[in-house]
């Protein structure tokens, strides 16, 4: 990322002197204050990333200024000095939004240590609107009711956001959401934060895919500073951080068994206690899970707990995939190519109509996310102002299947998905004596996902539990 510009704010000269020293040595650029007053004229003037700021200060308080900051900068971060006397307020801080803190009397590490995590901070912050803004898929007639867009006029991306909305205002509720890979599932957990009473507290997401088994407490829960070789400073966890806000564990199917154990115990007793430390302290957050495996199964082969999918699961949003909804996908693409047309700052003169009738009927095994890289790279690869269906087929190698256009298909029932889906329900249906239970595990998809093909296509005749 850029060069970062960091504002000191502390009353102590020397302290005010021995920051900017590490800061520059480091290739940040530094203003500096004594005074609240003088601070917030640097920061009429200048764009600030970090502002540093002592609590203890003449004019107001620190958390008077934090306030103000906020109130008038609400993406800057701030970074608080602390006395050793003044944790209590530390921890107001943070919870008025605060990104980190390092106490005096300061060691270089600590600082150190604050900048770095407040780095990453912004960088995740920047990704998150990134992602926001290439993933806006809310639909403009469901705009007025839920305060943002999702692109698409099918049916089921409706009941999607339907039941979203409504468990949205029941924000003590677990929600479980299910669905294939790149079909938007960290967007429906966003949404539904977002529309509850707790979308101005902080929203976390973790990939549990990607936690170490031996930091699974230390990230989740936190460490104090000794509890094991390398806890160099206090951790707080992710439950502390979502405090009275929302957790987002992302692909939760990936967690081992023994973290499972520890995450349900914090579930039900709505207390954490940080590596080294004998005390619990009490949390309020919403957790929203999300799985592109089928739980169910897993439960069965004792490969998830069961205690915990039913702890997860008070209500459950499937979304389903792209090509079940093949009426939204012209107006995604059409969506991607003017995003990446801007972004890219390409005008196009002609888009063609091939691209929208072929990919209409593409499978899509990789979902929204797929659909959105294809768009992507034939924008990339376009030279001219205009976008034809050639620029998607030069990566036709990197999809399970070719596109393959109107014309050089000899027999249409060939290539007629829904109906070759039909087919091969109905023969399972039959190899199974018409048992949901059963059909559901030989074609590998839920038994919810089963049902609802079953009344999609009118199998429903003979089938049985």
């Amino acid at each position: 990322m850029n060069k970062l510009i960091v504002l000191v704010l502390d009353d102590e000269k020397r302290v005010r002197d021995e920051i900017e020293e590490f800061l520059i040595g480091r290739k940040f650029k530094v203003f500096k204050a004594g005074l609240p007053s003088e601070a917030f004229e640097i920061l009429k003037k200048r764009k600030i990333d970090i502002v540093i700021l002592d609590i203890k200060l003449p004019e107001m308080d620190g958390i008077q200024v934090l306030d103000e900051i906020k109130s008038q900068y609400p993406e800057m971060e701030v970074i608080m000095i602390s006395g050793h006397g003044d944790m209590t307020t530390v921890i107001d801080a943070m919870r008025n939004g605060a990104s980190d803190y390092f106490q005096k009397p300061f060691r270089l590490l600590e600082i150190n240590s604050a900048i770095e995590r407040t780095k990453r901070f912004i960088e995740l912050n920047k990704k998150f609107k990134e992602y926001k803004q290439s993933y806006d898929i809310l639909s403009k007639e469901l705009q007025k009711d839920i305060g943002h867009r999702l692109l698409g006029s099918s049916k089921a991306i409706k009941d999607t956001v339907n039941l979203m909305t409504k468990v949205a205002k029941a924000d003590t509720t677990s929600v479980l959401i299910t669905g294939e890979s790149g079909t938007g599932k960290e967007l429906i957990a966003r949404g539904t934060h977002y529309l509850s009473d707790r979308n101005k507290q902080f929203f976390y997401s973790v990939n549990c895919s990607a936690i170490p088994e031996s930091l699974f407490e230390s990230e989740f829960f936190g460490h104090k500073k000794g509890s094991f070789t390398g806890a160099t400073e206090d951790k707080i966890g992710w439950f502390e951080i979502a405090n009275n806000g929302t957790l987002f564990l992302d692909e939760i199917s990936d967690m081992p068994l023994n973290q499972q154990a520890k995450l349900l115990r914090v579930l039900e007793d709505k207390k954490v206690s940080k590596v080294g430390s004998h005390t619990a302290k009490s949390v309020n957050v919403r957790v929203i899970a999300a799985s592109n495996q089928n739980l169910e199964k897993m439960v069965v082969e004792k490969k998830f707990r069961e205690d915990l999918y039913h702890r997860l699961c008070s209500f459950i949003i499937h979304i389903p995939p792209l090509r079940e909804r093949k009426e939204d996908i012209p107006i995604l693409l059409k969506y991607f190519i003017k995003n990446y047309s801007n972004k890219m700052k390409k005008s196009f003169t002609q888009v063609d109509d091939n691209i929208f009738s072929t990919l209409s009927n593409y499978s899509f095994s990789g979902n929204i996310r797929e659909l959105k890289n294809m768009v992507e790279r034939a924008v990339i690869i376009c030279d001219n102002d205009i976008l034809s269906l050639k620029h998607f087929q030069s990566f036709g190698n990197l999809y399970e299947e070719p596109i393959i256009t109107q014309e050089e298909s000899n027999d249409e029932n060939d290539f007629d998905l829904e109906n070759t889906e039909r087919n091969l329900i109905k023969k399972a249906l039959e190899k199974t004596n018409y048992n949901k239970s059963k059909t559901s595990e030989l074609l590998n998809i839920s038994w919810q996902s089963l049902d609802r093909r079953i009344k999609k296509f009118g199998l429903s005749g003979n089938t049985n539990k």
